[in-house]
């Protein structure tokens, strides 16, 4: 069902709005999580250690994937508000094409590269099978990575976060079920992992696409209205002008986690396999947060397309009490409770592994308070389409972790120099975020 979000009490409009979105991404997260406990627990540390090794290199496919969805939300978001239908439907079939398009070079480009980039991040031999087996049936279902971003993207931004939420739900537990059916019942091993991801993800897809398709030709376009059309380069244009910074920011984000998994690999098989699991624990919270960002770009959006200026700093003030109050029992979950989560990627013999996780978890989550407004405050940034100040805080951010992992990491001599660089890459960050949104450049309009 679409949501004006420009209308009713800010608070409780924008947490019904992005709590199904955060239930959303813990969905989302379980894919990545079922295939780690999965590999971890019934293939063995190997490949538990492969597929965290290949996750980096995902995160650069879901670096498009997720600014295809940016890209599209933001302007369907404005327009949504703006009531211009027509143009609104046309950003809709413009972003189609165009990523149908960016597909087919990711997935030429993927084929290509991956095994280059598993030698730039140190993969042991003894992973490397493994590793390069699982990127290449991920690679064949980009389209249905993209297209469901995208299909997720226009729903947010009609306002909709229960039907992702629903769609979710449904295709994570499948993965759970066929991921366990191909490797413990068929023996399929890691590419058992790939396949089960790779089928619950396309039907997700699909029906994802087909429903939004019909949301699209329910909405009514007054004779008032501009024409719709197939596709536009005027709307590609703004649309990319929020998608690129997006995706350079992910891809950013992914090289630095390559580079960074390459000092870890340094380590030995055992630091990465706990990394492995300690990382998915870790993005499940900080993609969640990032999820609200996302819902707090889309409830900026619209207000700003209805030049209702004064929910947009009211929406920031309830988006920073919604994930604070998400960051307290997740901190404390982890402090208390790391060592069984990581149990449930790895048995008690692993023990080096399980100490290395541990330790991460330890270092980082206490700073879940000071990323999580970070994120917000970019929501607010990514929805006004104040991408240059967007860009500072988080390239900043990861610079300095990227440094800070290779030199604390060998002053220290030790993996422990490299989980402290997130604390310290994530303050800083954090400080340019929250001073960009003070000085109000989001608010030129106003």
């Amino acid at each position: 069902m679409n949501k004006d979000l420009t209308k009713g009490d800010p608070q409780k409009v924008l947490w019904a709005f992005c709590l199904p979105m955060f239930g959303s991404i813990i969905f989302q997260q379980l894919y990545n999580i079922a295939d780690s406990l999965v590999a971890g627990r019934f293939i063995g540390e190997n490949a538990l250690a492969a597929v965290g090794n290949s996750y980096n290199i995902t995160l650069i496919f879901i670096a498009f994937a997720f600014g295809c969805n940016m890209g599209c939300s933001v302007i369907v978001s404005q327009l949504f508000g703006a009531k211009d239908y027509a143009r609104m439907k046309t950003a809709v079939y413009t972003t189609l094409i165009a990523s149908a398009v960016l597909c087919i070079v990711l997935m030429l480009a993927g084929f290509l590269s991956c095994d280059i980039l598993l030698r730039l991040m140190k993969t042991q031999e003894e992973i490397m099978a493994d590793s390069a087996l699982y990127l290449d049936i991920y690679i064949l279902g980009l389209p249905f990575l993209l297209f469901y971003n995208i299909a997720t993207g226009i729903f947010s931004a009609l306002g909709d976060s229960k039907t992702p939420f629903l769609f979710l739900a449904f295709s994570s537990t499948a993965n759970i079920v066929v991921d366990i059916l191909f490797v413990v019942s068929l023996q399929m091993g890691i590419a058992g992992v790939a396949w089960a991801t790779f089928l619950c993800q396309g039907i997700s897809c699909i029906f994802s696409v087909i429903l939004i398709l019909k949301r699209l030709a329910g909405i009514e376009v007054s004779s008032g209205n501009a024409k719709i059309e197939v596709f536009s380069w005027d709307l590609l244009k703004k649309i990319l002008t929020i998608a690129i910074p997006s995706v350079l920011q992910q891809s950013f984000i992914s090289v630095g986690n390559i580079l960074v998994q390459g000092c870890i690999n340094s380590f030995g098989v055992s630091v990465a396999a706990g990394y492995s699991a300690a990382i998915k624990l870790n993005n499940l919270v900080i993609t969640s947060f990032t999820t609200i960002g996302n819902g707090i770009s889309n409830f900026s959006a619209q207000n700003i397309g209805a030049k209702t200026w004064s929910r947009v700093r009211e929406g920031f003030r309830a988006g920073l009490k919604l994930v604070w109050t998400l960051s307290l029992p997740l901190c404390l979950l982890y402090l208390c409770l790391g060592r069984y989560l990581l149990l449930l990627f790895m048995d008690q013999s692993s023990v080096k592994a399980l100490q290395t996780g541990q330790q991460f978890l330890w270092i980082v989550s206490p700073f879940y308070f000071v990323i999580s407004a970070k994120l917000i405050s970019d929501g607010v940034l990514r929805g006004a389409g104040a991408m240059k100040q967007f860009m500072t805080a988080t390239f900043t951010d990861l610079i300095l972790r990227v440094m800070l992992a290779f030199v604390l990491s060998a002053a220290m001599r030790s993996a422990t120099g490299i989980w402290l660089s997130w604390p310290i890459g994530w303050c800083l960050g954090t400080v340019l975020s929250l001073l960009f949104y003070k000085k109000g450049a989001w608010r030129a309009g106003s």
